[in-house]
């Protein structure tokens, strides 16, 4: 069993930068994929980035490609979205999930966070 907890989300001004976290509890934290997904109002979730177990492959969208990074510290049970040259399109509700690698190179999850808000203006 592994909880998810987000935080970081705001309000930033587009073409600037936020980071997210994400702080899990139990003892397999490692044994999981990592990732975030978003969903904007009226839209359905999608997949924006991952990360392996051991950190050393990263999965993305493509529409985030050259702006976002993900990292783990296994450490600290926890994972970090870096969000940089925001636009008003990635306005949305970020989620934190722990999962598996699924094909198509994007993560399959198995446990949510509660999401945090991301309001990009322009």
């Amino acid at each position: 069993q592994v909880q998810l907890v987000e935080s970081g989300g705001g309000l930033v001004q587009a073409g600037g930068s936020l980071r997210l976290s994400c702080a899990a509890s139990g003892r397999t934290f490692s044994n999981y994929a990592m990732g975030w997904f978003r969903q904007a109002p009226g839209k359905e979730r999608e997949f924006v980035i991952g990360i392996n177990w051991s950190g050393g492959r990263i999965y993305y969208a493509e529409s985030v490609k050259g702006r976002f990074t993900i990292s783990r510290v296994n450490a600290k049970k926890t994972v970090y979205l870096q969000m940089n040259s925001l636009k008003p399109e990635d306005t949305a509700v970020y989620y934190c999930a722990a999962g598996q690698i699924a094909s198509g190179a994007r993560l399959a999850p198995d446990y949510w966070g509660q999401g945090t808000q991301v309001t990009v203006s322009s």
